[in-house]
């Protein structure tokens, strides 16, 4: 299985051991309720704001958990190194897909190999009456903890983006261009704007509501043409929305990009760091 999976091949691949399925849910698209209504057989349910999938430092409200917390939690949802794991987004929103794209981000963090999301989501598996649907609460057995082995190389930290911007290197902006021009901030940021030099690939353009997923290969190609060669750091406010640059970038792609996960509301806590707007 590639980044992307169709429902046909997870369907073709329910009997496999190897195989640990994850619904992501936000609780706007109805959380464990709506997975109790039906789900993805032999899924385990993780809600994406209360499993701590992201930690608050600082100002910065969406920052790398720690490892204890990390391996305690893929742990508790079933997961070996062994396992292909497949995440399953609600298939209702762009907002919806960044948060499985920053799950997925965060297994590639610690070292989980075989990581997959699959397309459409649970809207489209549900939809297609050829699928089988299960209901009630997640009957995942809790594991010990993961054997997390951090891979630095999907992730930057403050100071490879300094570097970054010091050297002229690909900055990619995931945000509204309302955030981007400093027309609006985020509320844990100390001032509105952007990292300076950095280019707009507002998320929410990856994502098509007719397929409740992203969108065609080719149009996502068109969406990057254009950018600077080179690495790539995406961004955000929170290193949430960013998450979906990244995804597609670095796994669908196959262009070199890593995720700040501080993003705008760790980059504006120091003043001495600029900001542009406009």
């Amino acid at each position: 299985m590639g980044p992307l999976v169709s429902p046909a091949e997870l369907a073709s691949a329910l009997d496999d051991n190897g195989l640990r399925i994850i619904e992501v849910r936000l609780a706007a698209d109805g959380g464990a309720h709506a997975f109790a209504a039906g789900h993805v057989p032999g899924a385990a349910f993780s809600d994406y704001a209360a499993d701590g999938w992201r930690r608050k430092i600082g100002n910065a409200p969406g920052k790398v958990p720690d490892e204890a917390h990390l391996a305690s939690l893929l742990g508790r949802l079933g997961i070996i190194p062994a396992h292909h794991v497949v995440l399953v987004p609600s298939g209702t929103s762009a907002n919806d897909l960044a948060a499985s794209a920053r799950v997925y981000f965060t297994l590639k963090l610690v070292g989980h190999e075989a990581v997959s999301i699959l397309d459409g989501g649970s809207a489209a598996w549900l939809s297609d009456p050829a699928f089988p649907v299960e209901q009630g609460e997640s009957r995942v057995k809790p594991l010990g903890p993961y054997p997390v082995r951090w891979n630095g190389a999907v992730r930057a930290e403050i100071a490879e983006v300094e570097a970054a911007l010091a050297a002229g290197g690909l900055i990619v902006d995931a945000r509204s261009p309302a955030y981007f021009e400093g027309r609006e901030k985020a509320g844990e940021a100390r001032v509105a704007g952007r990292i300076p030099g950095a280019v707009n690939r507002d998320y929410a353009g990856l994502f098509d509501p007719a397929r409740h997923g992203l969108k065609a290969p080719e149009a996502l190609v068109a969406y990057f043409a254009g950018l600077p060669e080179g690495e790539a750091i995406a961004y955000c406010n929170t290193g949430h929305t960013a998450a979906l640059d990244w995804f597609v970038l670095n796994e669908v792609l196959g262009r070199k990009t890593r995720l700040y996960d501080g993003s705008m509301t760790e980059w504006t806590e120091d003043a001495s760091r600029p900001v542009e707007n406009g």
